[in-house]
């Protein structure tokens, strides 16, 4: 009897051990079988372990936000377990704001605004991602047939609209005036929200203006523009134009919900370069425009990871024109770059 209680003791030990063997498999199956050699973003694609999954980017009504719209509509964000909601702002400058202020959790502007609020102390931005770069036809300064302005020479002195103070349509329209040496420090700057300076041409209330697309193809096909200079010249060649920004404190907090973001951004951003047809139907949704107008318009040069070499040429030039007083360290502003599978 002694015999059999322990060969039946034997067998329950072995059900047992089979029993915390199988137990243990299903969980490393259910936790995203890190003994295969995943990582935290498995578990961020599905929705777990973010530290803020509903979060509120500001927005600019432009082309840059190709691969951003392709990210919303195409599930990119929710596969990475983000419910991202968007708000229009009417310059890069009021899209920080929105960000600074706590309205929005991220913020697509011109790099500009970024730099100046950290060389004035103003606010400490940190920089997520990439957006685009100045490309070829792509942002201009635009004039019209019955305008005193034909050439980059007779810009001085005239009344050019920009969306807003020391953002890229001020500095690189400067930019290309310094460059062809035409003093900037007579003009009149009017500043105005992109959708209103082409009606603001038209009816001569301004000379000239910097535009970028679509807003360069509407206003040739509405109020016959012409440009009078590409921004793609000189030391605004491929020039990084936009990215994404948030608060230090926020990229610190919120270390898994941003990599989602940039995760979701690059893989996005890949796309949108590949297949342009992927891109034109949310201009079109997104921006406004038609479908003429989005076949026709220069797409941006889109990117999404941040190097900070190609960085620091925007606060050198912010600190050539006089938009800044003090240097700043491009690379101290970048935030942890997440790599897209």
């Amino acid at each position: 009897m002694l015999g059999n209680a322990r060969s039946s003791g034997r067998v329950r030990t072995r059900r047992a051990a089979l029993g915390l063997a199988l137990t243990a498999a299903a969980v490393t199956v259910a936790s995203g079988c890190s003994a295969l050699g995943s990582d935290d973003s498995n578990a961020s694609s599905n929705g777990g372990g973010l530290e803020k999954p509903n979060i509120t980017v500001s927005i600019l009504p432009t082309t840059d936000l190709g691969p951003f719209w392709l990210a919303q509509d195409g599930g990119y964000f929710k596969a990475e377990g983000l419910n991202v909601k968007s708000v229009v702002a009417a310059s890069g400058q009021a899209s920080m704001t929105k960000s600074i202020s706590g309205e929005a959790d991220i913020a697509l502007s011109t790099y500009t605004p970024f730099f100046i609020a950290k060389s004035t102390g103003a606010a400490d931005m940190q920089l997520v991602a990439d957006g685009s770069s100045v490309n070829a036809k792509s942002n201009a300064i635009v004039t019209v047939p019955n305008s005193p302005v034909k050439t980059v020479a007779d810009l001085a002195g005239k009344r050019i609209a920009i969306t807003a103070k020391n953002t890229a349509s001020d500095l690189l329209t400067k930019s290309v005036m310094k460059d062809h040496g035409v003093p900037s420090d007579k003009v009149q700057w009017v500043t105005l929200a992109l959708p209103n300076i082409a009606a603001a041409l038209q009816q001569g209330q301004v000379d000239a203006a910097y535009l970028p697309e679509p807003f360069i193809t509407q206003a040739a096909k509405n109020v016959g523009a012409t440009p009078v200079i590409d921004i793609n010249t000189g030391a605004s060649q491929d020039f990084p134009l936009t990215g994404y920004g948030a608060p230090k404190k926020w990229v610190q907090d919120n270390p898994k919900t941003l990599a989602a973001f940039q995760r979701a951004m690059q893989k996005a951003t890949r796309d949108a370069i590949n297949d342009r047809s992927k891109v034109e139907p949310l201009l079109v949704k997104y921006a406004k425009i038609d479908e003429d107008t989005a076949k026709l318009l220069t797409i941006p040069g889109y990117g999404s990871v941040l190097d900070a070499r190609r960085m620091q040429r925007v606060p050198d030039l912010l600190l050539q024109l006089g938009a800044i007083n003090t240097a700043v360290d491009a690379a101290s502003m970048i935030a942890p770059q997440a790599t897209a599978s």
